[in-house]
């Protein structure tokens, strides 16, 4: 395989020269009023008159805030997939698959021709940003490795298919690139996961693996599979993906899984990057290290608006841009861009560390969001209760999920049930200790941190201490898989508001429990 790294990195420079000079405000603008005009003769733009937009405030005033369901019913849903000149200029070949992570319901989100050039794009950048910090990187001199779900696309009707946004990536990835990564089509059209990670584990040990991609939890199952095979083999001594140099992660947060990422990529010298891509768009990618916030893409066909969390589902909410970002508040993200969608709410949450470039730390989901007593607790904070309480405890917390459990009467104080899975087993004599240390910790620090889950928790007179439940190894992949959720881009729900979801889990957890039980 001819190593094209020499060739790429006076491009990946010229790239990054170009990135450094851009004027945020100026550039967002631009973006906002390139959009525009590309869409003004679309159903969309003729109703919200694209014409006559002349500057932000005037798409703010004429384009409300919108979430998936409305886009769906009034301009995508009748005469699905077939939808010319709705939302984006001509016709949409691809539908993204996205499923929402807490109600586990299925969108279908518009992947046009300008949005795959602007993942590409994007892809492109990341390498650049590696380079930049990784002078010997050498991204073509070895195969990156792609993690993702099934390619495998549905034809919905003839030249028009949905599925995995890595499939609609696979399908539309450039002849010259083929030779450059993994796996072939044949293997990344497995549907089942299970089998699907035990082959490409095999199979990936003979190919010269530079660049690693996928979902934090996904990557860890697969170094785990990667090692055993190896050690099998008699490798002992052989790290996992010997080559390796980047790891690049996104979807959830990497750091419930880094303390057994980290000792896969430790002997190798591997770095990582997170990135930040939705099915609408690619928001952002970290252009330094490990926590210092991912840079906004803000010249690829992308325009952001961010709104404080706490006037979301107000009448007129306050509609940030680059112009007026404040750090270290929270915001709900509402993107505008080339797929066709225009003010939608993509639903996470993320906090700005830098204003000039602006960079990001993601927060949650709005729908991670606990509040059912008034508490507002959002994603990171309970993220990082449980992270403190995992360390107090001495044990390895590598997936959760929490909900709300009411009481059975009108005078019963409800308290948050928190399921956690350990990286190692937790004896049964340690067990009840364990989980009331854990249960304690999450509470003082979110008591700590949160004024309005504080005042619920005095006294306990509107929530009672929270309960934890530790539960069996893996045990939140074979939820995942019982519900047809297992592998490529699904996730675990950190934070579940849907009650007959978290009841599912509940019981779930409470059989697996209890059929551990009888088999001991």
């Amino acid at each position: 395989m001819l190593d094209t790294t020499p060739l790429f990195r006076p491009l990946a420079r010229r790239r990054l020269a170009q990135l450094l000079s851009l004027d945020p405000v100026a550039t967002q603008e631009a973006q906002l009023l390139r959009l525009v005009s590309r869409a003004k003769n679309t159903k969309f733009g003729q109703d919200h008159k694209f014409s006559s937009i002349g500057t932000v405030r005037d798409f703010q005033e004429r384009v409300p805030l919108r979430a998936y369901d409305e886009f769906w019913s009034d301009y995508w849903q009748h005469g699905f997939p077939h939808r010319p000149d709705m939302t984006w200029p001509g016709k949409t070949r691809f539908w993204a698959l996205s499923s929402g992570t807490s109600s586990g319901t299925t969108k279908y989100i518009p992947c046009t021709h300008d949005m795959v050039a602007s993942n590409k794009r994007a892809a492109l950048d990341i390498l650049c940003y590696q380079l930049q910090h990784m002078p010997e990187f050498r991204p073509t001199d070895g195969k990156t490795f792609i993690l993702g779900g099934s390619t495998d696309l549905t034809e919905e009707q003839p030249g028009f298919f949905s599925g995995d946004l890595s499939g609609i990536a696979a399908k539309t990835v450039p002849f010259w690139a083929k030779p450059f990564t993994f796996p072939p089509t044949e293997l990344s059209l497995i549907k089942d996961w299970e089998e699907k990670l035990e082959t490409l584990a095999q199979k990936s040990l003979s190919e010269k693996i530079r660049v690693l991609s996928g979902t934090p939890i996904w990557l860890l199952l697969l170094f785990r599979r990667v090692r055993q095979l190896l050690d099998d083999a008699g490798q002992t001594e052989s790290p996992a993906f010997p080559h390796l140099q980047l790891l690049i992660h996104g979807g959830t947060s990497f750091e419930p899984y880094k303390h057994q990422t980290l000792p896969f990529l430790e002997p190798v010298g591997a770095g990582t990057r997170e990135v930040y891509p939705a099915s609408e768009g690619f928001l952002a990618i970290a252009d330094r290290g490990d926590g210092e916030g991912l840079r906004l893409n803000l010249d690829i066909g992308l325009f952001f608006e961010f709104i404080p969390v706490e006037e979301l589902g107000s009448p007129t909410p306050t509609r940030h841009w680059a112009a007026t970002i404040e750090p270290n508040l929270n915001y709900a993200v509402a993107l505008s861009s080339c797929a066709g969608v225009f003010a939608y709410l993509v639903g996470d949450v993320v906090r700005f560390v830098d204003r000039s470039p602006p960079r990001l730390l993601v927060s949650g989901r709005t729908s991670y969001t606990l509040s059912s007593f008034g508490e507002h607790l959002i994603g990171e904070e309970i993220e990082e209760a449980v992270l403190s309480a995992a360390d107090s405890a001495g044990v390895d917390v590598i997936e959760y999920s929490v909900g709300t459990v009411f009481g059975h009467q009108d005078h019963d104080t409800g308290t948050h049930r928190y399921f956690l899975e350990t990286a190692e087993p937790v004896s049964d004599d340690m067990r009840s200790r364990i989980e009331e240390t854990l249960a304690r910790h999450i509470d003082e620090t979110l008591t700590a941190g949160n004024d309005d889950y504080a005042s619920h928790r005095k006294n306990g007179l509107t929530l009672k201490l929270p309960q934890v439940t530790l539960v069996e190894t893996q045990a939140f992949a074979h939820w995942m898989r019982a519900r047809g959720k297992l592998g490529g881009q699904n996730k675990v729900p950190r934070v579940i508001n849907d009650s007959s979801l978290f009841e599912n889990l509940s019981k779930f957890m409470e059989r697996t429990s209890s059929n551990t039980d009888t088999k001991k």
